[in-house]
């Protein structure tokens, strides 16, 4: 077959109203420049999922609390869940299955996409499935002005939050970055009656006055072309739905306000950073984005697989603790504590905003996770998994799940996506893949 020649300035055209109109061939993000949207009137209270994650692995003997179902004991590690452990599932026993070629990466692969990561022979390999939160945002993102938010707590932290191969969501490393983004670029305040763009309308119908051509110019790709062009075809109609909720004004959210702007700098502290400080000023930006609904999908990168970042009190940087120190590692104690700390701080924000007749929090589902147990030897038997939040009623909140037979992890992702409303048979790949999820934290 002979390949038709085109450029990269090909436009698709075609006439609207008796006006031409034509449409690149590249992104045509451009268009949604502007911000706004909430729930439709009459819609339901929305669900919301995020992942808060830090890195390093725990102590598995010093994390696992006493008891099971709802009256379990927080353990030396949970005890600053303590004030919120109704709220908070604690799941124990359960194991990553996905090798462990790349210490701390597989893992994190393991437990954020139920899949063997693409090993390059560095921790800085590749997942080759997209990560939870973004199998979520797929199915949730399109109605919120954000598909999903990423911030990093620890300075130059990355993110793990893959849409495809080679292709991660970058974090948010500065909590003042995070509210510009948020709050001022772009942001209307929900009920505030915005002027409708009068452009609008005319973006919105833009792909039916080209549609003939793209269906001509079908006729001549090769598949892989006709792939790619349908691909470009999808984004646009997702672009349109969202410029139709430009077009609504958003309804009045009470609980919605814009939060107190953060610092520009958060200095460190005898050569340590203000991990706590940061992570509170980002969350505290979240949870107003999560009441305003300007996402319905967040990432919280706490810290980094291999972190070194220096906590208070420690003689050594976290990762170098959790091989070095001997022991019960008295210091990685306290720094899981330290962490732990932080998780609470993120579930009590949360829970503290009203939300129909419940709170934001009941509408969350939450993953907390890292990326192993045991950081000294990169365990993946005993997986530290918590889950805040009932998810609209849909999971169980409060309750300690012993796996007795060293169950797939997967299975927590795959009750995850089915508590968003998605409709999975399986969840992974390989080893890691389940088709059956975690029942006992379902309602």
């Amino acid at each position: 077959m002979k390949r038709t020649k085109l450029s990269r300035r090909t436009m698709l055209r075609g006439m609207l109203g008796g006006a031409a109109v034509a449409i690149g061939l590249p992104a045509l993000e451009i268009f949604l420049n502007e911000s706004g949207t909430a729930y439709a009137q009459g819609d339901a209270l929305p669900k919301r999922f995020g992942i808060f994650f830090w890195g390093n692995g725990n102590l598995p003997d010093f994390w696992t609390p006493k008891g099971t179902g709802p009256t379990w004991e927080p353990s030396p590690l949970l005890m600053p869940l303590a004030e919120v452990k109704d709220k908070v599932s604690v799941i124990t026993g359960m194991k990553v299955y996905t090798g462990n070629t790349v210490p701390h990466f597989s893992g994190s692969a393991g437990i954020l996409s139920g899949a063997t990561p693409l090993h390059s022979g560095t921790e800085l390999s590749t997942f080759t499935q997209p990560s939870i939160d973004q199998v979520i945002a797929e199915a949730v993102g399109q109605d919120t002005r954000f598909r999903s938010l990423e911030f990093a707590v620890q300075p130059g932290g990355r993110s793990l939050s893959y849409t495809a191969p080679h292709s991660v969501n970058p974090p948010e490393n500065s909590p003042a970055a995070l509210f510009q983004r948020v709050f001022v670029d772009g942001f209307v305040m929900p009920g505030s009656m915005p002027m409708p763009d009068p452009r609008l309308p005319l973006r919105q119908s833009i792909l039916d006055g080209v549609m003939e051509e793209a269906t001509s110019l079908q006729m001549v790709l090769g598949q892989t072309d006709k792939e790619r062009l349908e691909k470009h075809l999808d984004g646009i109609r997702a672009l349109e739905k969202q410029i139709e909720k430009l077009q609504q004004n958003p309804p009045s959210l009470a609980a919605c306000a814009v939060p107190p702007k953060p610092l520009d700098a958060y200095p460190d502290v005898d050569g340590r950073p203000p991990l706590s400080e940061i992570s509170r000023a980002m969350v505290d930006v979240l949870v107003m984005a999560l009441a305003c609904d300007q996402t319905r999908v967040f990432s919280q990168w706490f810290s980094s697989p291999v972190g070194n970042p220096l906590y208070p009190g420690a003689t050594a940087g976290h990762h170098q603790l959790t091989h070095d120190e001997p022991g019960d590692q008295p210091q990685v104690q306290s720094i899981l504590l330290y962490i732990m700390s932080e998780f609470a701080y993120l579930v009590k924000a949360l829970a503290a905003v009203p939300e129909g007749d419940s709170t934001l929090l009941d509408h969350c589902a939450i993953l907390a996770t890292s990326d192993c147990s045991y950081g000294k030897s990169h365990l993946l038997e005993e997986y530290p998994i918590l889950i805040a939040g009932s998810c609209n009623g849909a999971l169980q909140s409060g309750l300690h799940y012993r796996s007795p037979s060293a169950e797939n992890a997967s299975k927590v992702l795959l009750s995850l996506a089915r508590a968003m409303g998605m409709t999975l048979d399986s969840f992974g790949q390989g080893d890691a893949m389940v088709t059956s999820s975690l029942t006992a934290i379902e309602v």
